[in-house]
């Protein structure tokens, strides 16, 4: 049976009320959206509930990084709002990992952010040290350490999805952010790619945002990018 890719609306609006306009607008073309910080700071939990009210499912997006004590006792606390997907840094390393994934249960699938798609060569260059590394290196070694803590998946980029998916299998999953139509402005993103691009790299999940949101009928757009993925079957 082929993959199906579920897209994912990223809500990132700074009210709850501009959040919850988009969703109205969209309607049954989208069950699924992403919290990120931006909202879930100004709006708290009470959006989710908003959103599960409504049969939508939700992807938790604050990539948590910090002790494993503490990661872990938010990813309780996140679990415990019914969300089905939530994000760590990789870079949080093993143990941290390894707590998020205990304290998520088996209802909040745990994905590790392995490289931001904003980042270049560059970018990881500053942060690594390492002017050798490139974005696709980093990510499959931080993919590598994800896995063996036993999250769900990674966070990665159209492309290095299909590397991942060689390497890891079809149970490893992977969100793909920075997607982009055709002729879209790339905007803070470095490693874009389309949804269908990202479909025929084997992503289990795309999170849309201003193609979507920002677009003159977000309705039309969502449309659009739904027949895109079931052509690209």
């Amino acid at each position: 049976m082929a993959r199906v890719t579920v897209p994912i609306v990223a809500l990132d609006f700074p009210t709850e009320a501009r959040a919850m306009e988009i969703v109205e607008q969209l309607g049954d073309s989208c069950n699924f959206y992403k919290v990120g910080s931006e909202l879930f700071t100004a709006a708290g939990p009470g959006v989710i509930k908003r959103l599960r009210e409504r049969d939508c499912e939700v992807f938790i997006d604050l990539k948590l990084h910090d002790i494993p004590n503490t990661v872990a006792s938010a990813m309780r606390v996140l679990a415990g709002l019914d969300v089905r997907l939530a994000t760590v840094h990789a870079a949080g390393g093993r143990a941290m990992l390894e707590a998020a994934v205990k304290a998520a249960g088996r209802k909040c699938g745990v994905f590790a952010v392995t490289v931001l798609t904003s980042l270049d060569a560059t970018g990881i260059a500053e942060i690594t040290g390492v002017k050798t590394s490139t974005p696709a290196d980093t990510v499959m070694r931080l993919a590598a350490l994800a896995s063996s803590c036993g999250t769900r998946g990674v966070v990665c980029s159209g492309q290095e999805a299909a590397m991942i998916r060689g390497q890891f299998g079809a149970t490893f999953e992977m969100i793909v952010p920075g997607i982009r139509l055709q002729g879209d402005d790339a905007g803070d993103q470095s490693r874009v790619v389309t949804p269908e691009a990202a479909t025929a790299a084997g992503a289990d999940y795309i999170v849309v945002g201003r193609s979507v949101t920002a677009a003159s009928d977000p309705l039309a757009a969502m449309q659009s990018i739904r027949e895109g993925l079931t052509a690209t079957r």
